[in-house]
């Protein structure tokens, strides 16, 4: 079941940045053991040959069509997918990426995908904590994470969190075709762009 939810997010990732087909997510997905978490393992082995793996949680079908949720499994695979997705990206166009890019990329593509999703909702099934304030508090604000400050991944993933929360506390404010072209140009820009788009909102 994971693998069409990875194939689903892979997909509208793929339409909202208007990004040219890639390998399909779902023929590189592992199911995690129980207890393990999302992570995409690379592998090099020549200058042009590169193995992924995509180990995630299993994911019902109903959690991404209705992702207001928000579990932990379906955030766990939006991560992959986005962490996926970007690398793919990166390879066809010969370009470097960072852990850290790849998590500031996953926590901006959560709020963009769980929005997107919810907007398609009719009105009446919009509740008042589904609104984006409420949305970006959830995933920015109420988050728990893991690794301690002070360690190597627990400070990668608080800056890739407070980035994230300042460039897309901005997005509520463009219209819709604003927004769309802001999201493409950050998904282009190098890190170091990343971060000062992100730092000037």
């Amino acid at each position: 079941m994971v693998r069409s939810v990875a194939k689903i997010l892979q997909r509208r990732l793929q339409a909202l940045y208007g990004l040219e087909d890639a390998p399909c997510v779902s023929d590189y997905v592992t199911l995690a053991a129980p207890g393990e978490r999302e992570q995409l393992l690379l592998r090099q082995f020549e200058e042009d040959e590169v193995e992924l793996r995509l180990v995630v949680p299993d994911c019902p079908l109903r959690e991404a069509l209705v992702p207001s949720l928000l579990s932990d499994s379906y955030l766990q695979v939006v991560e992959g997918v986005s962490h996926f997705v970007l690398v793919a990206e990166r390879i066809r166009v010969g370009r470097p990426t960072s852990q850290l890019e790849l998590e500031l990329q996953a926590e901006v593509d959560k709020l963009v995908l769980v929005q997107h999703c919810l907007q398609a909702l009719p009105q009446d099934q919009s509740q008042p904590h589904h609104r984006s304030q409420n949305l970006h508090h959830k995933l920015y604000g109420q988050v728990r994470f893991l690794h301690p400050p002070g360690s190597e991944q627990g400070d990668r993933y608080r800056l890739a969190n407070r980035l994230a929360a300042r460039f897309t506390r901005q997005l509520g404010r463009l219209s819709v075709g604003e927004r769309r072209n802001l999201l493409r140009r950050f998904y282009r820009m190098n890190l170091s762009e990343k971060i000062r788009l992100a730092e000037a909102a």
